[in-house]
C-alpha cells in the first residue's frame, strides 16, 4: 500500500489459531451462548509460547496490527495480550496475540556502569569494530 506507515508502533501480532468451517461454527455458538470469554479461554490453550511464534514468523502471520476486514468483529480482551476476531459470513474464528517489539522489551540484566571494574570497555577505533568474514 503505498503511503502506508506505521507510527510509534511498539508490538506485533502473532496468530495463535485460526478456524474456519465446522470447527469456527462451534466456536461461534459458544460465543453465541456464553460470550467471547468463553471463546478465550477455549482457544488461548493452543498458545504454546515462544513455538507459536516462531510457527507464526516461519508461515508469515505476524502482523504489526489485527488483521480484519469489514465483516470482522474484534474483541481485545482487557489486561491480556490476546484478541479475537471473527466473521459469521466467512465462519471463521481467529485468535492472536500481542507480544513488544524488541526494542520495547526490558533488559534482563542492567548495562554496565561506567565504574564497573568488570565491564569490558567499548573501542573507539573503528578498525576494531570492523568484522570480515
Amino acid at each position: 500500500m503505498a503511503g502506508y506507515e506505521i507510527r510509534n508502533r511498539t508490538s506485533r501480532w502473532f496468530s495463535v489459531a485460526f478456524l474456519q468451517g465446522a470447527e469456527a461454527d462451534a466456536v461461534l455458538g459458544l460465543i453465541d451462548r456464553s460470550g467471547a470469554s468463553a471463546a478465550f479461554d477455549y482457544l488461548q490453550p493452543r498458545d504454546l509460547g515462544e513455538a507459536t511464534t516462531d510457527a507464526a514468523l516461519e508461515n508469515g502471520y505476524a502482523y504489526d496490527r489485527i488483521p480484519a476486514g469489514r465483516t470482522d468483529h474484534i474483541i481485545e480482551h482487557d489486561g491480556s495480550p490476546y484478541a479475537l476476531t471473527y466473521s459469521r459470513t466467512y465462519r471463521y474464528v481467529s485468535l492472536l496475540r500481542c507480544h513488544p517489539l524488541a526494542s520495547e522489551l526490558k533488559p534482563t540484566r542492567n548495562s554496565p556502569r561506567r565504574d564497573d571494574i568488570w565491564a569490558v570497555p567499548r573501542s573507539t577505533r573503528q578498525a576494531e569494530r570492523t568484522v570480515t568474514l
